[in-house]
C-alpha cells in the first residue's frame, strides 16, 4: 500500500522558518484551547463536592473525617488510574486516551445526582477519579505531540490555567444551581454540558502530520526537537531514571497542597469568616483568577529566559524558586481577622503553586523522550494523588481535634521548597533521560 503523502514531506520550509513561530502555522494553539476546555470541566466536576460541602454535611450529617474519607478514596482511585491511564494513552494516543478518560470522570460526576449516604457518595467518587487519572497523562501526550521544548511550557500554562477556571466558575454557576434547582441537578447539568467538549474532541483531534489543517511549516516546527527512537520503553525501566523520581517525588509534596485548597478552602471561608454557599464565591473567585493568571504567566516566565539564552534547568528552576519564596506568607492566613487579608495570602499561595506547576509539569516532556512522557506523567501523577491521600487524613484529624487551619498552613508554606530541593538533587543538570539503558 502507497505510503500518504503530506505536504510536510515536500520542500520543507526555510531553517529561519523554522525557529520563529510568527512564520509558522497555528493550528497547534487550537489543540491546546481544546485541552484548556477539558481541564475547565475536570474541575468543575472535582470541585462541586467542595462547594456544595456545607450544604451536604448538614443535609447528610458528615463529620470532617467522613469527608476526608470521600476525599481519600477518590484519590486512591485517582492514583491507581493516573498510573495506569499513562501507559494506556502512551499505547492508544492521546485522541482515544483522553475522550475515553473523558467519560469515564463524566459518568462518575452524573452519578453523584443518585447518591444518598457517604458510601455512595465515596462510590461516584471513586469513579470520577478512575477517569480522572486520565486527564493530565492525555493532556501532557498530547502537548508532547503537539509542541516542539520552547513552546512546551507554555502550552502547558494555559492548559493548567483551565483548572482555575473550572474553580472559578464553579462556585458562580453551582450555588445558582443548587439553590433553584437542588444540589442533585447540579451534578446533571454540569455533566450534560461537559458532552459538547467530548464530541468536538472526537471531531478535531489528530495528529500533526495526519491533521488536513496542519500545513508543511507548522509541521516541521512541532517536530523540530531532535530526532528520537520510537521504541517502546519497559515501564519498570523509567522507574530507574532519577529524572523520574525527580518528577514523582516534587507531586508527592506539591499536588496534595494544592488538593487541600480545592476540598477545603469553601470550608475554612465558611468556618473561620462566617460565609455561606453565596457569599463565599466571591473570595473563591480572587483565589483562582490570581492562580489563572500565575499558571500562564509561570509557563511564559521560564520560555522567556529560554528564549535569552537560559539553559533549560536555570529557567525552570528560577521560576519554581520564585514560587516557593512566594507561598511562605500563606502560613498566618488562618490565624488573621481579616477575611480580604486571608483571601489575599491565600491567592497568593495558590498563585505560586500554579507557576510552580506549570514548570513541574513541563519535567517529562523536557527530559524524556516523547513516547514515554505520559508514561513518566502518570508515575507522577500516582505519587501526588497518594501525598494527597495522606494531606486528607491528616487534615480531616487536624479539624475534628483542633478544628484549627494554621497546622495545615504551615506545611503548606514549607512544601514548596522541599519540593524544589528533591527535583534538584535527583536532576541537578536537567539532562536528557537516557531510558534505553539501566541507570540513567
Amino acid at each position: 500500500m502507497a505510503a500518504i503523502e503530506h505536504p510536510a514531506d515536500s520542500a520543507l520550509p526555510q531553517a529561519d522558518a523554522l525557529l520563529d513561530p510568527k512564520l509558522v502555522g497555528r493550528f497547534r494553539w487550537v489543540i491546546c484551547w481544546l485541552l484548556f476546555g477539558a481541564t475547565v470541566f475536570n474541575y468543575i466536576d472535582r470541585q462541586m463536592i467542595a462547594v456544595l460541602k456545607p450544604t451536604l454535611q448538614h443535609e447528610l450529617g458528615w463529620t470532617e473525617s467522613a469527608y476526608a474519607n470521600i476525599v481519600f478514596w477518590f484519590q486512591a482511585a485517582y492514583a491507581v488510574s493516573y498510573l495506569s491511564f499513562g501507559r494506556f494513552i502512551d499505547k492508544v494516543g492521546a485522541r482515544l486516551g483522553y475522550a475515553t478518560a473523558f467519560s469515564i470522570w463524566t459518568i462518575g460526576h452524573m452519578g453523584h445526582a443518585l447518591a444518598r449516604t457517604a458510601l455512595q457518595f465515596t462510590a461516584v467518587r471513586m469513579v470520577l477519579g478512575i477517569g480522572e487519572g486520565g486527564s493530565f497523562p492525555g493532556a501532557l501526550k498530547a502537548v508532547s505531540e503537539w509542541f516542539p521544548s520552547r513552546e512546551r511550557a507554555l502550552a502547558i500554562g494555559l492548559l493548567n490555567a483551565g483548572s482555575n477556571v473550572g474553580a472559578i466558575v464553579t462556585p458562580l454557576i453551582v450555588p445558582l444551581i443548587a439553590v433553584t434547582l437542588g444540589w442533585r441537578w447540579a451534578f446533571i447539568v454540569t455533566g450534560l454540558a461537559s458532552l459538547i467538549w467530548l464530541a468536538a474532541w472526537l471531531m478535531i483531534y489528530r495528529t500533526p502530520r495526519l491533521h488536513p489543517k496542519v500545513g508543511a511549516a507548522e509541521v516541521a516546527y512541532i517536530e523540530s526537537d531532535p530526532a528520537e527512537k520510537s521504541t517502546p520503553v519497559p515501564w519498570l525501566r523509567l522507574l530507574t531514571v532519577r529524572a523520574t523520581w525527580a518528577y514523582a517525588l516534587g507531586k508527592f509534596l506539591i499536588d496534595p497542597i494544592w488538593w487541600m485548597f480545592l476540598f477545603w478552602l469553601p470550608d475554612f471561608f465558611a468556618k473561620r469568616h462566617h460565609l455561606d454557599l453565596i457569599s463565599f464565591g466571591p473570595p473563591l473567585i480572587v483565589v483562582y483568577v490570581a492562580s489563572d493568571l500565575a499558571s500562564l504567566s509561570g509557563g511564559w516566565f521560564s520560555s522567556m529566559l529560554l528564549n535569552r539564552g537560559w539553559s533549560l534547568n536555570a529557567a525552570r528552576k528560577t521560576a519554581m524558586l520564585i514560587a516557593a519564596i512566594a507561598v511562605l506568607p500563606v502560613s498566618i492566613a488562618a490565624y488573621v481577622d481579616s477575611l480580604w487579608l486571608a483571601v489575599g495570602l491565600v491567592a497568593l499561595a495558590a498563585a505560586a503553586h500554579q507557576w510552580f506547576s506549570c514548570n513541574l509539569f513541563a519535567l517529562p516532556g523536557d527530559v524524556f523522550p516523547r513516547r514515554t512522557v505520559a508514561s513518566v506523567a502518570g508515575i507522577g501523577g500516582t505519587a501526588g494523588a497518594i501525598g494527597g491521600m495522606v494531606m486528607a487524613k491528616y487534615v480531616g484529624a487536624i479539624l475534628d481535634w483542633m478544628k484549627d487551619y494554621t497546622p495545615i498552613f504551615v506545611i503548606a508554606a514549607c512544601t514548596y521548597l522541599l519540593a524544589l530541593a528533591a527535583v534538584h538533587l535527583l536532576s541537578p543538570r536537567y539532562d536528557p533521560a537516557k531510558v534505553d539503558s539501566l541507570g540513567a
